[in-house]
């Protein structure tokens, strides 16, 4: 029985951008799911990504891309047909950490100083990347074009899921897969290194002269991963 895949989109981001892999996967004759991922806070995001996994039966791929990976970290625990982690130029927290602290672990992540603010009437704030900074910052080797859409429909990241600490992560006892961008200049390439060797990877990608958005701008990469993952479980 090959497994499902689930994908769980990041911050600025929304589930199409995982459009070209998910054809890609489909293509092996894969059963693909891209949850819908809240960017409110990480527990909460967890908790519904938890409930889309509770529904599927059978083994599953769990696929993460930017803040999606701290999401399916918390997200497959208590899920044991959960069977394989895939980190897409994700972040993949130890217990109490934020994706906040990870940004700043190492130097070269520019993305505090493209974003802008929208308070909220609860007093979080919501975090945007300016359309005029959006193709360098996010998605650099697409498109100029592409990269202006993505910049209109992108999602905003509340200011909770981005200081919420992690729970305990799945990545210390499922295996785990990592590919990720040299230009990436929301996640510093040294935390990438970082946390794939941290969790153990089976597989740590580095793919050359590519930038943070990378389940959109090299997709077939980003597939092969998944499938290599998804082969481990079948």
């Amino acid at each position: 029985m090959k497994p499902t895949i689930v994908l769980v989109h990041g911050a600025f981001a929304e589930s199409a951008s995982w459009n070209e892999v998910i054809g890609r996967l489909r293509a092996e004759d894969h059963r693909v799911v891209a949850a819908p991922n809240p960017l409110r806070s990480l527990s909460g995001d967890a908790a519904a990504v938890s409930a889309v996994l509770a529904s599927i039966d059978g083994p599953v791929v769990l696929a993460g891309h930017s803040y999606g990976g701290a999401v399916l970290s918390n997200a497959a625990v208590g899920h044991a047909h959960v069977k394989a982690l895939v980190y897409v130029a994700a972040f993949a927290p130890e217990a109490g950490e934020s994706i906040g602290q990870l940004s700043g672990m190492f130097p070269g992540s520019t993305l505090g100083e493209t974003l802008h603010e929208i308070p909220l009437p609860d007093g979080t704030v919501d975090l945007y990347i300016r359309q005029e900074k959006f193709h360098q910052q996010f998605i650099a080797d697409v498109p100029a074009d592409r990269a202006a859409l993505d910049a209109v429909t992108q999602r905003p990241l509340n200011t909770t899921a981005l200081n919420e600490g992690s729970g305990e992560p799945a990545w210390k006892t499922v295996p785990s897969w990592f590919i990720y961008p040299e230009l990436d200049r929301n996640i510093p390439l040294e935390a990438h290194r970082f946390m794939a060797k941290r969790a153990g990877a089976r597989t740590a990608v580095e793919l050359p002269g590519a930038s943070h958005a990378i389940a959109a701008s090299q997709p077939g990469p980003v597939a092969d991963v998944i499938l290599q993952a998804a082969a481990f479980v079948a």
